[in-house]
């Protein structure tokens, strides 16, 4: 069996803060949450798409479902590294994810190098089972940040994060490489999640209406995708807008 199991079933709710907004709304989920126990991490991805990017094309037009198949690390990646294979779902909202866990080795060369799977648990028969449906998946993108995760003290089920510097890349698609990619947030953003299994909090409700932080669809992987459409292919659709990197009209996706 694989080192790790785990499922999750939430919403989650994104959020870009300034520099600003971050301090002071830090300052004051203090009472409410603590910063777990790895601190900062550097958390890295390797998405994997179709070669015509099928399921990001798909999730940019926010259908009611949609589904993603990621190999995540963190910190420094080597062979024997903790590695995580996920598929992560939406539907309707709410967020389901499904993972197994075992070295970076051998996921990574069950994933990319048609190695053995890391076990025959059923979250590994679903993995096969994305892999078989949409065939001619491989890597398609690294995404990395740095990530800052807080837990409720009176309520174990809230979780907050904190994500700066994300970067992408499709150059080196190995997280034993550890190169850096191209930003995706502006200088000193941060995009913050907040998870809940229920409902959100009054009191963070309140506190972010009054720092005027509100809601912003995002996906590391749907910005980086857009960025690289931007650099690589001649196209009118993405345009700069009110400040934002992109146009309204192509990052509108949760």
């Amino acid at each position: 069996m694989g080192e790790y199991i785990d499922v999750f079933k939430r919403t989650e709710i994104k959020y870009l803060l300034s520099e600003e907004q971050y301090i002071e709304l830090l300052s004051f989920l203090k009472g409410i949450a603590r910063v777990d126990e790895y601190g900062e991490t550097r958390i890295n991805n390797i998405y994997f798409d179709t070669p015509d990017y099928r399921l990001i094309r798909t999730s940019l037009e926010k259908p009611i479902y949609k589904e993603k198949l990621r190999l995540r690390t963190y910190g420094t990646t080597e062979d024997g590294t903790s590695a995580f294979i996920e598929i992560k779902k939406k539907y309707d909202g709410v967020v389901y994810k499904r993972r197994i866990g075992g070295t970076y080795r051998n996921a990574f060369d069950y994933l990319v190098n048609e190695g053995e799977p890391i076990d025959d648990s059923q979250i590994s028969k679903e993995i096969e089972g994305m892999i078989n449906m949409y065939e001619d998946l491989s890597p398609s993108m690294k995404i990395c940040y740095d990530r800052v995760a807080m837990v409720g003290i009176n309520n174990p089920e809230l979780r907050i994060t904190f994500d700066k510097d994300i970067e992408w890349s499709n150059d080196d698609m190995d997280l034993r490489s550890g190169k850096t990619g191209n930003p995706i947030l502006k200088n000193g953003q941060r995009l913050m999640e907040i998870k809940v299994t229920n409902s959100m909090p009054m009191e963070i409700a309140t506190k972010l209406s009054e720092l005027s932080i509100f809601p912003s669809s995002f996906s590391k992987y749907g910005r980086g995708y857009v960025d690289m459409i931007s650099r690589y292919i001649n196209t009118s659709t993405v345009v700069k807008e009110n400040n934002e990197p992109y146009g309204k009209e192509v990052i509108a996706y949760a």
